[in-house]
């Protein structure tokens, strides 16, 4: 008797995707096609930052739809002024470039940095110091960035240009610094590397390196960002900031968007011709990027962020003292929180599923804990019970087991 198999899809076979239809989000709750609730802290991994459907971010999108889509970046778009001057405004920049993605603004800040040393009159100097357990994306120069052998594999040789370290390893740093050295590239907080913060002291000492070597000083923002710590951006708690920082995820509450961030003098290379983007900065992403910063800078907001943060950190600390067999250790800041596991965080995330809440594995055997920044106390409470639960039946599978 024949056997029937699964219908051959059309998508490339490049996700490993959970068993849920997703239908519609509402806050903190992503709602099944089967009307299953599940509290959604993974965030879109850290990209929903005021949650699902903002009613704000709803009413601009519409209204900009309603209007005008797309012109392309042949005409001024006052979106983009706006948003440019805000962002601006609110951070170390003096320039902005918008994209579509984290990975662009990546390679905008990276073509960035070369052009600056080449108009400076030292084109030999475009070589850039990354670290290890990094992520910046998925292009081919992003993935050289990164460094990691399982997103290098099969793509052809490396591109040229970047030298990897250990991470928030100083004397690493200053041994690889060499006369083609144009700039370092780090992530304040590794995302996908596990949750993984370089201190302050460290940041204030990579500004002084760079500031001696006459480098510029690259922050990836892209997870860290928008509130996503407790602070507008991360850079932010070291009281020194980068020269040039690539932002995306929450910027857009959801919607495509990204940015690259300069000062004046490290962007004054970026003359016309030498980059650009069809979509990057469409009035619609416009729009809503507006809509995210007419929340997220709000009297009050980030205090908000920093207030659920403690109390969620709180909860999950009693959490790790009630299961030393599963969780070794907390990380992260604001609301970018990793649980270091002590037994594979696959296992522990499929558990969370189960009991009708998301989140989203990184490096490290680590969970990630990505709620909207405007989660609610009872929200929180909910997610405690829901991790403790999870925990729980984790640790009866693994008695069951061993018996």
């Amino acid at each position: 008797m024949a056997t029937q198999t699964e219908p051959h899809s059309p998508l490339y076979a490049t996700y490993a995707r959970a068993d849920i239809d997703v239908a519609r989000g509402e806050g903190a709750w992503l709602v099944a096609q089967d009307g299953r609730r599940f509290l959604d802290f993974s965030g879109g991994i850290a990209v929903n930052v005021l949650g699902h459907a903002h009613p704000h971010l709803v009413a601009a999108l519409k209204a900009q739809a309603e209007t005008l889509w797309h012109t392309s970046n042949l005409f001024r778009i006052p979106g983009q002024d706006r948003l440019a001057r805000r962002l601006t405004e609110a951070t170390f920049a003096d320039q902005a470039f918008f994209t579509n993605s984290g990975a662009e603004a990546l390679e905008c800040a990276i073509k960035t940095a070369r052009r600056y040393q080449y108009v400076n009159g030292r084109p030999e100097r475009y070589r850039i110091v990354t670290f290890e357990g990094a992520f910046h994306g998925r292009t081919l120069a992003t993935i050289a960035a990164g460094g990691q052998a399982k997103y290098l594999e099969g793509f052809g040789p490396k591109v040229e240009g970047f030298d990897q370290v250990p991470f928030a390893d100083l004397d690493a740093l200053e041994a690889a610094i060499t006369p083609q050295t144009a700039a370092i590239l780090i992530e304040p907080i590794q995302g996908e590397g596990g949750i993984r913060s370089a201190t302050p002291e460290f940041l204030r000492a990579l500004r002084r390196l760079a500031d001696a070597n006459d480098l510029l000083l690259i922050y990836d923002e892209v997870q860290t960002g928008v509130g996503r710590t407790g602070r507008f951006y991360a850079y932010e708690a070291s009281g020194v900031a980068p020269d040039i920082m690539a932002s995306a995820k929450g910027i857009g509450g959801g919607f495509p968007l990204g940015v690259c961030l300069a000062t004046q003098e490290a962007a004054a290379g970026m003359t016309p011709g030498t980059h650009g983007t069809t979509y990057g900065g469409n009035p619609l992403a416009m729009a809503v990027g507006n809509a995210v910063l007419d929340v997220v800078l709000e009297d009050g907001f980030l205090d908000a962020v920093r207030d659920r943060a403690l109390q969620f950190r709180q909860g999950l600390s009693g959490l790790i003292d009630r299961f030393p067999d599963l969780f070794q250790e907390l990380r992260g800041e604001g609301l970018l929180i990793g649980l270091k596991m002590r037994t594979p965080n696959t296992d522990f995330i499929l558990e969370l599923r189960r009991h009708l809440m998301l989140a989203v594995p990184a490096g490290d055997n680590v969970v990630r804990i990505l709620p909207p920044l405007n989660v609610q106390e009872d929200e929180v409470r909910e997610g405690l019970a829901r991790l403790d639960a999870a925990a729980e039946a984790v640790r009866a599978a693994r008695k069951e087991t061993a018996a």
